[in-house]
This record gives C-alpha cells, sequence and structure tokens, in this order.
C-alpha cells in the first residue's frame, strides 16, 4: 500500500505531475480526430513514428504542413532542432498555444508555394499535405522541399494513395485534389531527388508489399539533385 492517493505508490507521481503542470491537451485538428475517429489518430501518429526513426541522428529537420502540430513532439524527441511551419495561421497558433519547454518547437507561417524555407535543414517531412496540392502547383511544392535542405539532406514525403479514395470519407474527399498511385509519385519526386525509396502503408504497419493495395505511401528521397532549381 502507498499510504498515499493512489492504491499504487508509483502511481503518485502522476497526481504530482498533473498538481504541477497540468495535463496535456489535444490541438484543434487531433481533437477532432480523437473525438470522432480515434484509430485514425493512431494511423497518423505511427507516420510521424516512422519519420522519426528514418531521421534518428539528424540535427535539424523541417515540417511542411504540420497543422496542429500534435504528432512533430514525436520527430522531436529524436531530432533536436525542428521547425514546423504550416500555410494556415488558425493551425500555427493552435501549435504554439501548447508548446512545451520539455519538447521546444518552431512553429511558423509559411507556404512553401511561394517558396523554399530559409536555413539550409538535414532534412524536410511532409505528411497528409501532397494530396491537397494542385497538380499545376505540384512541382513547385517539391522543388521548395527539395531547395530547403541541405545538398546531402533527406525528405520523407506521404500520402494517401489513389486507390484508397473509393474509401475516404466526404471530408477527406473534398481536400484530395491530387492523390497519386505509387508509380506517379515515384515519377515526380524523382524530377527533384536521385534516390526515391517508396514504402506502403496499410493502417499503422510500414511495408514494401504491393503498392496498388497501399492505402498509404511514404517515400524517403535522398539526395536533392543539383538542377532542381538549387
Amino acid at each position: 500500500m502507498s499510504g498515499g492517493r493512489t492504491k499504487e505508490s508509483q502511481f503518485e507521481y502522476l497526481l504530482e505531475l498533473q498538481e504541477e503542470s497540468g495535463l496535456e491537451s489535444f490541438g484543434v485538428m487531433s481533437s477532432q480526430t480523437w473525438r470522432e475517429d480515434p484509430r485514425r489518430l493512431v494511423f497518423s501518429l505511427s507516420r510521424y513514428k516512422f519519420v522519426s526513426k528514418m531521421l534518428q541522428g539528424k540535427s535539424s529537420a523541417l515540417e511542411i504542413g504540420c497543422a496542429d502540430g500534435f504528432g512533430t513532439r514525436i520527430v522531436r524527441q529524436v531530432v533536436p532542432h525542428i521547425t514546423a511551419t504550416d500555410f494556415d495561421p488558425v493551425f500555427i497558433e493552435d501549435a504554439k498555444s501548447r508548446t512545451s519547454d520539455l519538447w521546444p518547437i518552431e512553429f511558423a507561417v509559411h507556404d512553401v508555394l511561394a517558396g523554399p524555407v530559409a536555413g539550409e535543414y538535414d532534412a524536410a517531412y511532409t505528411l497528409d499535405v501532397i494530396e491537397h496540392i494542385p497538380v499545376e502547383k505540384e512541382d513547385q511544392f517539391v522543388g521548395n522541399i527539395a531547395r530547403s535542405i541541405k545538398p546531402e539532406g533527406v525528405a520523407i514525403i506521404g500520402s494517401p494513395s489513389l486507390q484508397s479514395q473509393a474509401y475516404a470519407s466526404p471530408q477527406s474527399k473534398a481536400g484530395h485534389v491530387n492523390c497519386k498511385s505509387g508509380d506517379e509519385l515515384t515519377a515526380l519526386l524523382s524530377k527533384y531527388f536521385a534516390n526515391v525509396f517508396l514504402f506502403s502503408m496499410n493502417d499503422e504497419v510500414v511495408h514494401t508489399g504491393f503498392h496498388p493495395m497501399a492505402h498509404y505511401l511514404i517515400a524517403v528521397c535522398c539526395p536533392p539533385l543539383t538542377d532542381a532549381g538549387r
């Protein structure tokens, strides 16, 4: 017996931490996901886990399209300097309101279609963003990501597959204007990176299986091509 408020003494720390720092909160987007489709939050966070494993050992990374920044902390756990950007000030203000001294992250408003992010990064990643970019602007999008990282840098780009859209929610379909097959995504990214390693993803499992049966595609790209507008 603990003699404290919890039945087991090791859990007393949880109450002490709550009293000292309060409870953590969801962001405006992650809260809606947790409320309406909790499993989807697991799928989303597993993509950030994949990015964190790929970028472990990097000193700096840039996130393009961070939304409320809820998953960004997973990458920050292994990369000491993260700049997380989004073109929507609503999301950036929400993310800033929940910043933690334990996991410092720089949040900034930036539209990558307008140009690369200043300051060369070891890596860049973007999850669930490219499918929102009109086809006529996809080269600006990928090219400016390539221009934001160092010549030896790596980029990770994730997107729902074209085949997955038959099962997408109406809310998702409204914003998904540019989903691609595995071959199409590889062809686009190969214009800006010397190597494109494409993985399939179903739920939270990343694998090397048949791309047309993947719900999600996630590509590891390196290095940026020197003639990609650098």
